[in-house]
């Protein structure tokens, strides 16, 4: 039931997203202004909650993919750093304490695919933060250019393996439901040797769910939330028609 396939392997999780960190320095600020401890929910390998901890924050890192917290308590040990790790499902949270900031990176909101699911967790996001209290969270913008791509293999980028040294060639294929909203992906990757012949070929698949604007200010303000701003990206550029995904910041007013 879970949408778990894009997650089964850490190491290659890491390889490929553990050098973004766009949304430090954002984070960074909103931390500087709260006191106490701070929540990464779906914190993955701790690409965040790591850095976070590094500046002087005392964090928690939550997730329910048992091969990633291995990772993210690996790499934390290696600088002796107090993050609490706990294995739980976002949408069933119960951490024996409440929190002035929660954040969600990674646009991780998308992997929650019913209304229920998205309901639920934001009632335990509710339920773990202080009155007033600030959660930040961002999904991806659903434009027509997003949602409305050929479904046939398409080219997306290019990486060095970093312990075979191979180059990667990585390339999707989607399909929108438009229906219930969730768009089906197939990340393919190639590996190829240093003349150039493929060695290897590795494929996962994912789904994720997109909200509408206006559809997401009923859901958040049914959960107790007020939107306080909305950005097109961790820079905090104004949010526009051309956004390829929305930063949400939030502030809870009612349990």
């Amino acid at each position: 039931m879970y949408n778990f396939e894009e997650y089964d392997d850490p190491i290659l999780y890491d390889i490929e997203n553990e050098s973004y960190l766009a949304e430090l320095p954002f984070l960074l600020k909103w931390a500087s202004t709260t006191q106490g401890t701070i929540i990464d929910l779906a914190c993955g390998t701790g690409r965040l909650t790591i850095p976070l901890s590094k500046n002087g924050y005392q964090m928690i890192g939550v997730d329910i993919h048992k091969g990633m917290l291995n990772e993210a308590k690996k790499k934390s040990a290696d600088f002796d750093l107090p993050i609490k790790w706990v294995e739980q499902d976002c949408t069933k949270l119960q951490l024996p304490t409440k929190s002035h900031f929660i954040y969600s990176v990674g646009n991780s909101f998308q992997h929650f695919l019913t209304n229920n699911a998205q309901d639920s967790l934001l009632s335990s996001v509710n339920k773990h933060l202080e009155m007033g209290g600030i959660f930040i969270f961002g999904t991806r913008f659903p434009s027509a250019e997003e949602l409305l791509q050929p479904s046939t293999e398409e080219y997306w980028r290019t990486y060095t393996d970093r312990d075979s040294l191979h180059i990667v060639d990585v390339y999707t294929i989607s399909h929108y439901d438009a229906l219930s909203q969730i768009q089906h992906y197939t990340t393919i990757r190639k590996y190829k040797n240093s003349e150039g012949q493929m060695v290897d070929e590795k494929s996962t698949k994912i789904s994720l769910r997109y909200v509408y604007p206006k559809e997401m200010e009923r859901i958040l303000l049914y959960n107790g939330f007020e939107i306080v701003d909305v950005f097109q990206d961790w820079k905090e550029t104004v949010a526009t028609n051309d956004s390829y995904e929305l930063i949400y910041v939030c502030k809870k007013i009612s349990n």
